[in-house]
C-alpha cells in the first residue's frame, strides 16, 4: 500500500497535469503505482499498447513520417509485440537542428507536427525565433528548445496535453526516488531559468516543482531569450553582438556573484528554521555555492531533512567534469545531505522519459510504462546488456511529434539493477557524448550563461 499513497499524494498535488484516461498512452503514463517498482509484466503491459497506440498516431497523422516508414517498408499493423519495437524507423537527432529562419520557421514547426495546429497568428515579415515561439505559445503549443556549444538549437513543439504529461512524468519518477524524502511542507531551490518566463527546456519543464513543494525559489529570474542564450554560447553573428557578449559577460558574472549570496542566505534562514529543503536543478550552480561555503568556513547539517536532485550535466565553471561521487561527498560535507538523498536525473529535450538515480547505488532507472530504451552501435545495430553504445528511445508521450530517436548520448544498458530490488532496465550513472558530437546539455548551457561562455 505505500506505493498506491505515494500515488494518491502525488495525484492530489498534481491534478491540473492530469487529463482523463481515454487512450493506451494516458493508462501508461497515469494509471500505475510507480514507473519503476511495478513488476516489468505489468509494465510490458502498459508499454507495448502506449508505444504501439503512439505509433500508429504518428504514422496515420504525420506526413514527414508516414513518408519515413513507408520507405522503410515498415506499417503500423506490424507491430504485433515488444519484440517488433525494432522494426519502428527512429529518428536522427539532427533532424530537429535542421530549421530554417523568419516565417518558415514556423511552416518547419507546423510540419513536424502530428496533430491538427489551432490558428497561430505570426506577426511581422521576418519574425526572431522567440517571436515564431511566443506565437505558437498563444495558441497553446509549447516550443520548447535546447542548444550545443556550436549555437545551434533543438526545437521540439508539445501541444498542450503533451507538455502537461511530461510536467507530470518528471515530478512521478523524481519524487518516486525520493518519497522517503518528499513532504509537500517543505522548501526548494531551482537551480535553473524560471519555468514562468522562459521557454528554455530546462527551465519549462519543472514548472511542476511549484505544485509539488509549498515554497519555491529560482535561481536565474533573467529571461533566458535564443539570442542570449546563442551569445552566451560564443556564437555570435557580427559586430554588435561581439560588443553584447562582453556586456552579457560581466553582467552575468555579477548576477553569478548575487545568484550564490541569495543562496547561501536562503539555506541560513532554512537551518535556523529546521526546516525540510530540496535543491534542483543544475550541479554546477550548487557546487559553486560550495566552494564560497568552504572559502568562508560555512557549513549547515540538514540531514535527512535535505534533498537534491540534479540534471543536465556535470561540468563546473572552470568546463571541468565534476565527477557524480565526489558532488555527493561535498554536498554531504557542506550540506549534511546523505548520499542516499542527493540523486541525478536525466533527460533530453526530445524526450519525455525522466531516469533517476536510485538511492541505493544511484543508477539511472527508466520510466518502463511508456518509454522503451534501445543502444545502438556504429552501423545502427542494438547491442546486448552491458555493451557501450549510442542511446536510442521510443516514447509514448508526445503527441505533436514522433518520439522514436536516437541521441548522441552514449550509454552502457543493464537488463536489472545492480544495487537494488527494482525491476527493470537502467543505464549506468554518468551519460557522455558519442565522440566527435558537440556538447549539450541543459546544465553546460546555463554555465555557459552564468560565466560568460567560458
Amino acid at each position: 500500500m505505500l506505493e498506491y499513497s505515494f500515488l494518491e499524494r502525488i495525484n492530489e498535488r498534481a491534478k491540473n497535469y492530469i487529463f482523463p484516461i481515454e487512450t493506451p498512452v494516458d493508462e501508461a503514463v497515469y494509471k500505475p503505482k510507480s514507473f519503476f517498482s511495478i513488476s516489468n509484466k505489468e509494465a510490458d503491459e502498459y508499454k507495448f499498447k502506449a508505444i504501439k497506440y503512439s505509433f500508429k498516431h504518428h504514422y496515420e497523422n504525420n506526413v514527414f513520417y508516414h513518408k519515413l516508414c513507408r520507405e522503410r517498408n515498415v506499417k503500423s499493423d506490424d507491430i504485433k509485440t515488444i519484440d517488433d519495437f525494432k522494426k519502428i524507423p527512429l529518428i536522427p537527432h539532427e533532424f530537429f537542428k535542421d530549421y530554417p529562419s523568419g516565417r518558415e520557421f514556423a511552416v518547419w514547426l507546423a510540419n513536424i507536427m502530428s496533430i491538427k495546429l489551432p490558428e497561430i497568428v505570426i506577426k511581422g515579415k521576418n519574425p526572431t525565433y522567440d517571436e515564431v515561439i511566443e506565437a505558437f505559445k498563444e495558441a497553446g503549443i509549447v516550443v520548447a528548445y535546447s542548444s550545443g556549444t556550436t549555437g545551434k538549437f533543438t526545437f521540439i513543439p508539445r501541444d498542450e496535453k503533451s507538455y502537461k504529461m511530461t510536467e507530470y512524468s518528471i515530478a512521478k519518477s523524481a519524487i518516486d526516488m525520493l518519497q522517503h524524502w518528499w513532504d509537500y511542507d517543505a522548501y526548494s531551490y531551482l537551480l535553473f531559468p524560471d519555468p514562468r518566463t522562459t521557454n528554455i527546456f530546462v527551465g519549462k519543464v519543472t514548472a511542476i516543482l511549484f505544485d509539488m513543494v509549498k515554497d519555491t525559489r529560482v535561481a536565474i529570474e533573467t529571461q533566458i531569450t535564443t539570442d542570449l542564450l546563442r551569445i552566451s554560447m560564443g556564437v555570435v553573428k557580427n559586430f554588435k553582438e561581439r560588443m553584447m557578449s562582453k556586456f552579457i559577460r560581466s553582467a552575468m558574472k555579477r548576477m553569478n556573484e548575487k545568484m550564490v549570496d541569495k543562496i547561501i542566505k536562503w539555506a541560513d534562514e532554512r537551518s535556523k528554521n529546521n526546516d525540510r529543503i530540496f535543491f534542483a536543478g543544475a550541479p554546477f550552480i550548487l557546487d559553486m555555492v560550495i566552494e564560497k561555503m568552504e572559502k568562508e568556513g560555512i557549513s549547515y547539517d540538514f540531514g535527512e531533512l535535505g534533498a537534491v536532485l540534479t540534471g543536465g550535466g556535470w561540468k563546473t565553471q572552470e568546463a571541468k567534469r565534476l565527477p557524480v561521487d565526489d558532488f555527493r561527498k561535498k554536498v554531504e560535507k557542506y550540506f549534511g545531505i546523505p548520499p542516499e538523498n542527493c540523486l541525478d536525473l536525466y533527460a533530453m529535450v526530445e524526450g519525455n522519459g525522466y531516469m533517476v538515480h536510485c538511492p541505493e547505488g544511484h543508477y539511472l532507472h527508466i520510466p518502463k510504462t511508456y518509454y522503451h530504451p534501445i543502444v545502438l552501435d556504429e552501423d545502427g545495430e542494438q547491442v546486448g546488456y552491458g555493451e557501450e553504445g549510442r542511446f536510442a528511445f521510443l516514447d509514448a508521450i508526445p503527441r505533436s511529434y514522433p518520439g522514436f530517436i536516437i541521441t548522441a548520448d552514449k550509454v552502457r544498458l543493464h537488463e536489472d539493477c545492480p544495487s537494488c530490488q527494482r525491476d527493470g532496465m537502467v543505464l549506468e550513472p554518468e551519460v557522455s557524448r558519442i565522440r566527435g558530437e558537440e556538447i549539450r546539455g541543459c546544465a553546460e548551457e546555463m554555465r555557459k550563461i552564468l560565466t560568460g561562455g567560458e
